[in-house]
């Protein structure tokens, strides 16, 4: 299906243009203490939420990681938070990202290796250098029924969002160049 076909169909049917659920950014160390505070300072000033903490899953001794020790710090942004961020942080990648960044259900991710890359943050010696994932989540109208707790329901595989179609919706809103 080519680009003029996908725009077509949205604007026939507004149910079926994707939007932006979430995105997920997530810092990750590998070690809990000063570090990982350090981390959670830099992600609070790029968001402007308080992350959240995540633990270890198994203990690996080579890597000097116990299970259960806090490793990495994460934010989960919404609406117009989500977008506004997104705008900041495509301008670290210069608006391109590979095909390869989109999963099978239209979703896709990138990483930063320096947070200082995006405009308005400066060098804090004291805090040093942090890369992060950002991993942005699409969705359509409609898909929460297949979510929800209460009347849970399967979503027709006409509903289901292409790779195509995402990278289309994120051309037309985000101004992103897909490579």
């Amino acid at each position: 299906m080519s680009e003029d076909e996908i725009r077509k169909k949205w604007e026939e049917n507004p149910m079926l243009k994707p939007r932006i659920e979430k995105v997920v950014v997530n810092i990750s160390v590998g070690k809990s203490g000063e570090p990982l505070e350090k981390a959670s300072k830099v992600l609070e000033t790029l968001t402007g939420q308080t992350p959240c903490k995540r633990k270890a899953k198994k203990t690996i001794r080579d890597f000097g990681i116990r299970r259960g020790e806090p490793m990495a710090c994460i934010v989960t942004l919404r609406k117009n938070r989500a977008v506004e961020f997104l705008k900041r942080v495509l301008h670290a990648v210069d608006y391109k990202l590979p095909k390869s960044c989109f999963d099978n259900y239209g979703n896709f991710a990138f990483g930063i290796k320096e947070h200082i890359e995006i405009p308005g943050v400066k060098y804090d010696p004291e805090i040093g250098i942090f890369g992060m994932d950002v991993c942005v989540s699409l969705s359509r109208p409609g898909w929460r029924v297949k979510n929800r707790q209460r009347a849970r329901a399967k979503i027709g595989s006409k509903h289901v969002l292409t790779p195509e179609e995402a990278m289309v919706f994120v051309k037309d809103t985000l101004g992103v160049e897909i490579v």
